[in-house]
């Protein structure tokens, strides 16, 4: 395989790694008992496993810097170091360390080598407060490796063997010879003489279990065993292989000294995401060799019924590996779980496959002109007037239909992609500012156009930052107002009426309209004596260089942020609606269509004109009624209905037809009609950008092509609801340009 390869399968683990090791310490605060420990050892094994993962391509900068973090986690594990903010703040800043490290190695970031060097050395420095004295990183490694998981008690059991020699940092070897060693020619002594020539053998011990009393001894039979502490840089085969001639009338086990336990571990987590079996992994990693591996193979087929029989009648491997003592049960337990995320990653390659997004940019471009093609199709048909064609027509129309809609879900990603972020940012910031805010994310699963998840991101950190520092009160004015000492931002999302609808959500102190108003004027954005409603007062703060902050911070007060969200909102067709109530909280509504690329539309004309209107967002179709001409709202069935006459907005040239129709549609919960010449019906609309030229015209949000090859404007419904309701009020339309 090519090791560029592997360096960025490494570089692609170890960022997953670090996300789940920053989300388990995001939650750590709150967890107690077993959940508590679940989440120490999981923190700990994305350490370790990043550390022996860079250990195989030399990274000693990445290695050394996590063996010191493992040191500290290995305390948390053990109960020695208590889990305070402080230290969560400190692991969550190796965290980002690391990923420096690692942005580093891909040749990404905006860090230099020199900056990480120097971060290195002040982060070694603050978790040297937390290392225990005397406790190197790599023996705090090994200790956690053999301490933990459900195999510690057979641990101390196997340690047992032979006086404790195990624990030590030598070779064990357990060699109980036959009985027919001495028949077969083979002298006993000449396999400690081999061992000298590959290693020393620093200690033996003598077993005399199985010697009978002197009358029942056979001269020709063997009963001696031995329990040998041995000190070699062999590895377990080599040494495996002195005692080739008596495999199979000994029983040999050999255990590998305890500091290589962590060597195995690391060796086991950068194996292949190809699943293999846990004797496998064994083998590979030079825990367990070939010899070894059958023969526990056949005790499993054995404990089965004979002949090896598949079912749930044959006990684990592992079990049967760690029962006989061959493997240290740490090492077993590794090759578990690196068992357990093979399947995984498996599973999810079955499941899922990766493609190029400019390829699938590409598709969808194709069956946008597909549906073109296929509504020019329509027009000539329904001119012919050839029924089975057009019946042959119909179901070629309704394949493209799902086809489209096939073909845009795969553009589809949920939303908590972007929210996942927000908890560490909350906390960040939360202890920046000394204020205790809780996060809460509602509507994680609905999902928007891939494109727009990646240009969403900014926005909402703008307005998740505003909201901790100018919404969210300190504590003691949140108690002295009779609220509790903990503010809340809330992050919610969900579908209507075709689009996605995301809030940012607090339960502040609320914008202060007279205050927004008095700056405002003070900045010369609106005359001294305006008469604005508080939701046009809100929407000042979206102007650009405005602030009411009274002192600069890193956070607020320099004018810079409201605005660029407004206009990146903007940019993906969408509307940034603000409430908020005095004493109780702001919501900021960010609404946006769920997709870029293509929309089901319903098709009306003004004088020659055609336009387009989002399908979902239509509720009904009325008649004008006669003598409206000079009204700008009706009575739909008792409800006040105010109501744009598309022909008046965009100056359409030509005389209203004496019958007229009303397009109701609905936005944000509110209702407005549109006043129109004809209905043409549904249709589907590619949509095209409307190019610089045209970006800041009002009601309009893109266009498409007719199946005649024209051009037909699609309207942004959002603006002319919001229009219909100032008109409705007195207040003038904005103008067309």
């Amino acid at each position: 395989m090519d090791m560029d390869q592997v360096l960025q399968t490494f570089i692609a683990e170890a960022r997953e790694l670090l996300q789940d090791m920053e989300d388990r310490l995001l939650q750590i605060d709150s967890l107690q008992g077993e959940e508590f420990t679940d989440a120490v050892n999981a923190i700990f094994r994305a350490a370790h496993t990043i550390k022996g993962s860079a250990g195989l391509f030399s990274l000693e900068n990445i290695v050394g810097f996590t063996h010191v973090l493992e040191s500290v986690l290995d305390r948390v594990r053990s109960g020695e170091q208590q889990v305070t903010p402080a230290l969560v703040s400190l692991l969550l800043q190796c965290k980002d360390h690391v990923g420096s490290k690692i942005d580093l190695l891909a040749g990404v970031g905006d860090r230099t080598a020199q900056e990480v060097h120097d971060h290195d050395v002040r982060l070694l420095e603050q978790l040297a407060e937390f290392e225990s004295p005397g406790t190197t990183p790599a023996t705090a490694s090994a200790k956690a490796v053999a301490t933990t998981g459900p195999h510690a008690e057979a641990q101390v059991e196997v340690e047992s063997i032979g006086g404790g020699m195990v624990g030590s940092d030598n070779w064990h070897i357990s060699l109980h010879f036959g009985r027919d060693v001495l028949r077969n020619g083979m002298d006993p002594l000449s396999f400690f003489r081999y061992l000298g020539t590959i290693g020393q053998i620093v200690s033996m011990e003598v077993a005399f279990d199985e010697m009978p009393v002197a009358a029942e001894m056979d001269p020709e039979s063997c009963y001696m065993s031995y329990e040998i502490n041995f000190k070699s840089e062999a590895d377990k085969a080599s040494i495996e292989s002195a005692f080739e001639f008596v495999q199979d009338d000994c029983r040999i086990r050999i255990m590998p000294p305890h500091s290589l336990v962590a060597d195995f571990v690391d060796l086991i987590g950068s194996l292949s995401k190809e699943e293999q079996r846990i004797g496998q992994m064994l083998v590979r990693c030079g825990t367990l060799t070939e010899r070894e591996l059958a023969m526990v193979l056949e005790i499993q087929a054995q404990a089965a019924g004979g002949g090896g029989a598949a079912g749930d009648s044959r006990p684990p491997l592992g079990q049967i590996i760690v029962e006989q003592g061959l493997v240290q049960p740490a090492v077993v337990e590794a090759a578990l779980e690196k068992q357990q995320q093979q399947r995984k990653t498996k599973t999810k390659q079955q499941q899922s496959v990766r493609v190029d997004a400019d390829k699938l940019d590409h598709l969808i471009n194709l069956i946008g002109e597909l549906v073109i093609a296929g509504a020019g199709v329509n027009i000539v048909l329904q001119r012919s007037r050839m029924t089975q064609l057009m019946e042959a027509t119909s179901t070629m129309n309704r394949l493209i239909e799902e086809v489209r809609d096939t073909t845009l879900q795969l553009r589809m990603t949920p939303i908590g992609e972007v929210f996942s972020r927000f908890p560490r940012v909350v906390r960040d910031v939360a202890r920046e500012l000394g204020k205790d805010i809780e996060l809460k994310i509602s509507g994680a699963e609905s999902e928007l156009d891939k494109s727009m998840v990646e240009k969403i991101g900014d926005p909402l950190m703008h307005l998740v930052r505003n909201s901790m520092d100018h919404g969210i009160e300190a504590p003691d004015k949140r108690l002295a107002a009779g609220k509790p000492a903990h503010g809340t931002v809330s992050l919610n999302a969900y579908h209507e009426s075709g689009s996605i609808v995301i809030e940012v959500a607090d339960d502040g102190g609320g914008l202060d309209a007279g205050r927004i108003l008095q700056k405002a004027i003070e900045k010369g954005l609106v005359a001294a004596d305006a008469n604005l409603s508080p939701a046009d007062i809100y929407q000042l703060i979206l102007e650009p260089g405005f602030s009411t902050a009274e002192a600069v911070s890193n956070l607020s007060g320099r004018g810079v942020g409201m605005d660029v969200v407004k206009s990146n909102v903007e940019a993906l067709r969408g509307t940034l609606d603000i409430e908020s109530t005095p004493g109780q909280g702001t919501t900021m509504r960010i609404c946006l269509p769920l997709t870029l690329a293509i929309i089901d539309g319903f098709q009306v004309g003004v004088g020659h004109s055609t336009f387009i209107l989002p399908l979902d967002s239509v509720v009904e179709c009325i008649e004008l009624p006669p003598g409206s001409d000079a009204a700008d709202y009706l009575n739909l069935r008792g409800e006040v209905l105010p109501f744009l006459r598309l022909r008046r907005l965009f100056a359409v040239a030509g005389e209203a037809p004496v019958r007229q129709n009303i397009v109701v549609v609905r936005f944000s919960g509110r209702k407005a009609g549109i006043a129109v010449d004809r209905l043409f019906g549904e249709c589907q609309a590619v949509i095209k950008p409307l190019g610089c030229l045209f970006a800041g015209v009002s009601g309009i949000s893109g266009s498409t092509i007719l199946g005649n090859g024209e051009v037909a404007l699609i309207l942004d419904v959002a603006q002319l609801v919001n229009g219909a309701a100032a008109v409705g009020k007195g207040q003038p339309m904005p103008a067309v340009h």
